[in-house]
């Protein structure tokens, strides 16, 4: 069982990270660029500050991977990654639940689509380079707390059910949108906002492409090696 499940997440991760890898060059990426240009651009145009200078030169100094080979094989080992360890949570789910196949994996992996990119993204949308942003930690913790929340809600709805059980995951889903995501004090980038809400677009289409991907092949594989 332990094996069956490694061997699906592993297999489902290569895949979908590998698939949405692909996209993000061919979409996401130029889009980043273009939007560097336009922070750097804002960065050389605002007035000298010494303090604000020594800041830009600290983060300056912080490793990046360069563009090119480095920048695409970093993304694409971090996609992998992803798709395996959201991998192993889809096959366990299935373990436990008795059930496997492609139509299964798909209804988890658009679950974790829900989740993990479609709930937290209501509140805190992509973000291209140079856009005002709120404090990282409270972006982070509103973030877990909104997937976390989301994934227990939707559980409560499909799995549990019963009237009490759908009036406690509908609370679930709610909560951390009536709470509210941490906001910048202001608004705005140096990108334009054309670019930015295209970024937006393509982040949430390939989101939802590497949950299809990574919930469909994984199924399958799991059920595959079940009559193995």
């Amino acid at each position: 069982m332990f094996r069956r499940i490694v061997f699906a997440a592993v297999l489902g991760g290569l895949v979908a990270g590998g698939i949405a890898s692909a996209v993000q060059a061919v979409r996401a990426v130029p889009l980043i660029l273009q939007a560097e240009v336009y922070e750097e651009a804002a960065e050389a145009a605002k007035p000298h500050d010494p303090a604000a200078s020594a800041d830009h030169q600290h983060e300056a100094d912080a490793w990046v991977p360069d563009d090119g080979w480095e920048r695409t094989s970093f993304t694409v080992l971090f996609n992998v990654l992803a798709g395996i360890g959201f991998g192993l949570l889809i096959a366990a789910g299935m373990a436990l639940s008795g059930r496997g196949g492609w139509k299964v994996g798909l209804g988890w992996g658009l679950a974790g689509y829900a989740s993990f990119v479609l709930a937290p993204a209501l509140g805190l949308p992509p973000e291209l380079p140079g856009t005002e942003s709120a404090p990282l930690i409270a972006r982070q913790l509103w973030w877990v707390a909104t997937a976390g929340a989301t994934a227990a809600g939707l559980a409560l709805i499909l799995i549990r059910r019963g009237a009490l059980a759908i009036a406690l995951g509908l609370a679930l889903l709610v909560l951390p949108h009536a709470v509210g995501a941490p906001q910048p004090a202001e608004h705005g980038g140096a990108a334009p906002v054309a670019l930015a809400r295209e970024f937006i677009l393509i982040v949430l289409i390939t989101g939802l492409i590497f949950w299809i991907a990574l919930g469909a092949f994984t199924g399958a594989i799991y059920r595959r090696l079940a009559t193995t």
